[in-house]
């Protein structure tokens, strides 16, 4: 059994994990590398399913859980308990008496069938903060109905602005936005609010994470667009989404890529001087050239052509004394050795 940081602004609170794979899991870690003391609560026999997930040869010749389960769960007390049966049910009854903090991932109404729905567990420990997170929340037409990340970000509108302007269909994204943004950390920060409140009140609060709505809620600036121009801004069409040329990625001479960020005048400018093109910067949204028109679309098949006329490594070394928002777009394997890893959190 390891214990949370000592020394962490969490340190002496206690959370119990009911969770599962990927949004709870996370979130509990991180409250976990904030001092708390986590005990994960598995079901008999498999347990998590990520503990089978990208198991690797050498998982399985030490007859241990997948690297994910590892980066997710190691550190936490991990506990087995049945919670369909009796005793089950009182062992975690006993661990809420003193614990601070209950998660737990189950669709709406499991925790009541088993005999522990909020007004239970509220009755053995005023003061605990539980959070549910689930894919539409507690209540509603899609309460019940199953989904994972790919569903929750499409139901949001968020899916259909991912994607190249050229491309007919979204790009699924290798990173999980409805999970991590609408799970792991809407979770995080509904808990840590409520446990301001417990402490200043000593009654506890129930949060409600949902997702998708968590997804919905987040998408400010596609909504704010929407609603100014009365329209959904189609891939390519406005600032942020490829109807720029001082925004977007750009395929070089290798076939790598190079992502340019320079929204800001100043940023923009000090690009096109770092790569021999100082008019191009009156050729900036600031200056009148507006986004997803012929004169923006112009503007960027010229950077297009110019920055497939080196490999991303060359462009890189240009971009990266300028400080004009530019980077390569990096392979996962190359992070670790880039400069940007060295020091920091």
């Amino acid at each position: 059994m390891t214990q949370g940081n000592p020394t962490g602004p969490l340190a002496g609170i206690t959370v119990l994990d009911l969770t599962q794979l990927l949004p709870g899991p996370l979130a509990t870690r991180h409250l976990m590398e904030w001092g708390a003391h986590v005990v994960k609560v598995e079901p008999p026999g498999a347990g998590d399913g990520t503990r089978v997930m990208y198991l690797s040869d050498k998982d399985r010749a030490l007859a241990r859980p997948s690297g994910f389960f590892r980066d997710l769960n190691d550190g936490k007390e991990e506990i087995r308990l049945d919670l369909r049966s009796e005793d089950g049910r009182a062992a975690l009854l006993a661990r809420v008496r003193t614990a601070d903090v209950l998660i737990e991932g189950f669709r709406p109404g499991v925790m009541n069938r088993l005999g522990l729905g909020w007004d239970v567990l509220q009755a053995v420990n005023p003061r605990l903060v539980m959070a549910a997170i689930t894919g539409y929340g507690q209540s509603g037409p899609y309460s019940l109905k199953a989904g994972h990340d790919i569903n929750y970000i499409a139901l949001a509108g968020v899916l259909d602005q991912i994607g190249m302007p050229e491309g007919e269909d979204p790009a699924v994204p290798n990173f999980q936005i409805a999970d991590l943004l609408g799970g792991t950390l809407a979770a995080v920060s509904g808990l840590l609010a409520a446990l301001v409140g417990a402490q200043r009140s000593g009654q506890g609060r129930f949060v409600d994470i949902s997702m998708t709505h968590e997804v919905w809620r987040h998408a400010v600036i596609a909504r704010a667009e929407a609603q100014s121009l009365g329209l959904v801004p189609a891939r390519g069409s406005s600032l942020l989404n490829g109807g720029a040329a001082c925004y977007g990625v750009y395929r070089c001479s290798d076939g790598r890529h190079l992502a340019v960020g320079a929204l800001e005048p100043k940023f923009w400018q000090a690009w096109c001087e770092a790569i021999g093109q100082p008019e191009w910067a009156a050729r900036h949204w600031s200056q009148g050239e507006q986004p997803g028109s012929p004169q923006a679309a112009q503007t960027r098949r010229m950077m297009a052509d110019l920055l497939r006329q080196r490999p991303m490594a060359e462009w890189a070394l240009i971009a990266d004394p300028a400080d004009c928002c530019v980077t390569p777009v990096l392979h996962l394997n190359e992070v670790p050795g880039h400069p940007w890893m060295q020091g920091g959190q």
